[in-house]
Order: structure tokens, then sequence, then C-alpha cells
């Protein structure tokens, strides 16, 4: 089975939230409502710095997958 890069989720326990899951390394959680990642990786200090300063592309990434799906929803 071919996983798509990224994943959107909601969950009733957190009805004011929007969560993407990207499911390629490093696998993370991003919470759009707040920016707030939840890796699910366990990365080693080598990884961790590289990964640190990607972040920012990774949650703009993010972003424009789920700018993207709500726009297909639309038409």
């Amino acid at each position: 089975m071919e996983t798509p890069k990224f994943l959107l989720g909601d969950n009733t326990d957190f009805p004011e939230d929007i969560f993407i899951i990207h499911t390629e390394f490093p696998r993370f959680v991003i919470n759009l409502k707040n920016d707030e990642v939840a890796w699910l990786e366990e990365l080693d200090r080598e990884d961790e710095k590289e990964i640190l300063s990607e972040t920012e592309n990774m949650i703009k990434a993010a972003s424009e997958f789920y700018d993207r799906e709500m726009s297909r929803y639309e038409s």
C-alpha cells in the first residue's frame, strides 16, 4: 500500500483542532490550531539539529497541504 505523505486528522475530543500527520521520516503530528508538533520518531542528536532547523518548512508544507485539501472540498 502506498501511503500519502500527509494525512488530515480530527478528533471529537479536540473539536477546535485540526491535525496533519506527516507519514515520512521524520514522522510527526502537527496541530494547525497552535502549530504544536509531536514527533513520532526517536531522534538522535545529529538528526534532531537538522530536523528542528527544517521544522518551519515542515509546518509550511503541512499548512499548504491543508489549504489544498480544503479547496478541493469546496470544489
